[in-house]
């Protein structure tokens, strides 16, 4: 039995050696040309697939074709920019911060940077978008527009970061709002006090200033602090004719440019 089974073994193994295909050839050596080719096929894919916002797509692709460009290719800061939009796209926020700051602070004279580093600021914004939330994420994205503002002076980037900067106010001044009314509520009328002035001193141009003012007066009053309600009263009489009106009751008549 045994020796049967030896010798079909040996004819399964004979059969294997007769029947043994041609071993493969190697696979062709990469030249220079070949891998400009294929970064170029892989570059071509990825536009196609970004216009068509199929962002899993995409990421492959611009992966991909990033990892066999030549260094100073010209398109590796572009490929960085579109995949920080692709990460956006997919909300991995930080990930794209990474990106737009690769075109921003390895290619900081490219034509992409200004825009690229604005990009960068959105992406911190996009992950503080509610005023009650811990403010982190929107002080590094108030501190990325900053440094569009001194880096970009001039351009088109620099202007949207102002309009950016001014949007993230209206949010912070909204925070500290909340917090002095908290303080207000629970009568501890000092501490809203201190919320109140830092809102009107560093969010001077944001819609809730009006309204921070009348509560300001209205706490003043309330502790009997007599000449900060007469400057406070002053300040709006000639500022916020319409806020004015509605403190007519706590600001004392007597208060130059009182109502």
């Amino acid at each position: 039995m045994m020796k049967r089974v030896l010798g079909v073994l040996a004819v399964v193994a004979l059969s294997g050696c007769l029947f043994k295909g041609k071993p493969k050839p190697p696979p062709p050596a990469e030249t220079v040309e070949t891998t400009a080719a294929r970064a170029d096929s892989l570059w071509r894919e990825a536009l196609r697939q970004f216009r068509a916002a199929k962002w899993n797509k995409a990421a492959v692709s611009l992966d991909r074709a990033v990892l066999i460009f030549d260094y100073a290719d010209p398109r590796r800061p572009l490929a960085h920019f579109m995949m920080g939009e692709v990460l956006l796209a997919q909300d991995n926020q930080l990930q794209a911060v990474r990106e737009f700051r690769k075109v921003a602070d390895e290619n900081a004279s490219d034509s992409l940077a200004p825009d690229a580093l604005l990009r960068a600021g959105d992406a911190y914004a996009e992950l503080w978008h509610r005023p009650e939330l811990d403010p982190t994420y929107g002080e590094t994205a108030l501190t990325t527009y900053k440094e569009v503002l001194e880096r970009y002076a001039g351009t088109t980037a620099a202007a949207q970061a102002s309009q950016r900067i001014l949007a993230l106010q209206e949010l912070f001044a909204d925070k500290e709002y909340r917090t002095a009314m908290f303080y207000y509520r629970i009568k501890a009328y000092d501490s809203a006090i201190l919320s109140f002035r830092n809102i009107v001193a560093t969010y001077p141009r944001t819609r809730i200033v009006p309204q921070t003012l009348e509560q300001l007066v209205r706490a003043y009053h309330r502790l009997g602090y007599v000449e900060d309600l007469k400057e406070a009263c002053q300040y709006i009489a000639r500022f916020f004719p319409d806020t004015a009106k509605r403190v007519v009751l706590e600001c004392p008549a007597e208060a130059p440019g009182a109502p």
